[in-house]
């Protein structure tokens, strides 16, 4: 098959670009549409702040009939390189046919822009930085991925390393179910005595305060992850972009602070698995019956996925991550929820890996990061 390669310019280039991913998985009954409007949102420049410290080039492979068989990102962000100076660009929202010959091109397309701009890696799949959608999956293929988490076909993971790129990085999604209808007794005679000993506090955050909490979930965020892998903070505006959307699909009882004398110095973020909800509306539209199903079907949520959890680091090492996990345990089972997906937790992170096993969760999907040098 012949294939050629298209960078992406205009307005509808760019909707056929999004739209391109029904192709891939329109017999992939775990693959979760997401809705158009969020996803022309967030590839738009003028919506999405991360544009505006970024570089990035998105192109399309046709064939020789001029049909769209694959797509790619190329992506440059600035305050990587401002805090990692290890000369990363990324590829991202990479969907093919199991095409070896177009995924090549792909990358190579991707490769020579960042090439042409000094990098010196191509790193992913980022879709479209650490704060995204990121790894690409390649165990769990038979369950459909939670919210605001990514999904690929298995030959994927072919195309990616007969292309050359090797391994960087693992990363983990926990599951944990409940049985009993309450918190395991150990876990929370140890919450009490953690609470006990270090006078720490774990309270829901206000949500008609919501611009004061969001600035002390963004100042905990930024200081408690600065130290993990390849972890690049948040601009302000990014971080409010982000808050917005979370917070319209946020339960209060599960967005906790921990404080220490009245001081926040953790944070937990568990969200409702929106995907649930999706899946009923297959081709990404709210209009017109869409939002109905939205509205029905929100009410049937039996799954949370905590995607946010960190403890700034002179407050590590005191339970306080034990204490986050019993609360939101708690609260979930009060509303009616009894399964949990815990993601994505680096295979690095010895203390999270351990905390999730003593409480019986599961490895249940894998992802990976893939470097190649350019």
């Amino acid at each position: 098959m012949r294939v050629s390669i298209q960078e992406v310019v205009t307005g509808r280039e760019m909707d056929r670009f999004i739209k391109f991913q029904w192709k891939i998985y329109k017999n992939d009954n775990k693959w979760v549409s997401p809705l158009l409007i969020d996803r022309k949102t967030f590839l738009n420049p003028k919506k999405n702040p991360f544009f505006k410290s970024a570089q990035v080039k998105f192109f399309m492979a046709y064939d020789e009939k001029k049909r769209p068989v694959g797509r790619i990102a190329a992506i440059i962000s600035r305050n990587h390189l401002k805090t990692h100076n290890d000369g990363a660009g990324f590829f991202g929202l990479f969907e093919c046919i199991n095409d070896q010959n177009a995924a090549n091109l792909l990358f190579e397309k991707a490769a020579s822009f960042l090439r042409s701009q000094g990098m010196g890696i191509m790193r992913g799949p980022m879709s479209m930085n650490v704060n995204d959608e990121i790894g690409l999956l390649i165990s769990g293929f038979d369950t459909p991925p939670a919210v605001m988490l990514p999904h690929n076909p298995p030959y994927y993971e072919a195309l990616v390393t007969t292309y050359g790129f090797k391994k960087e990085v693992d990363l983990f999604a926990y599951y944990m179910e409940d049985h009993d209808g309450k918190p395991p007794e150990r876990l929370t005679r140890g919450v009490e005595l953690v609470k006990k000993r270090y006078n720490i506090t774990i309270r829901p955050a206000d949500m008609k305060r919501f611009d004061e909490e969001i600035e002390k979930l963004h100042e905990v965020y930024s200081r408690a992850w600065e130290k993990n892998w390849k972890w690049v903070a948040m601009t302000d505006e990014e971080f409010h972009h982000l808050a917005k959307d979370l917070k319209l699909i946020a339960i209060p009882g599960l967005v906790l602070l921990a404080e220490i004398d009245g001081k926040v110095i953790g944070v937990s973020v568990a969200l409702p698995d929106i995907n649930q909800v999706l899946k009923k509306i297959p081709r990404g539209r709210l209009f017109p019956f869409g939002i109905f199903k939205l509205l029905w079907y929100k009410r049937k949520i039996d799954m949370i996925r905590l995607t946010i959890m960190g403890v700034i680091k002179e407050y590590r090492h005191m339970g306080i991550e034990t204490c986050f996990v019993h609360e939101t345990y708690r609260k979930a089972l009060e509303l009616g929820v009894w399964r949990c997906d815990m993601s994505q937790i680096l295979e690095t992170n010895a203390p999270m890996n351990n905390v999730l096993n003593k409480l019986g969760a599961r490895i249940y999907k894998t992802y990976r990061i893939y470097d190649y040098k350019l």
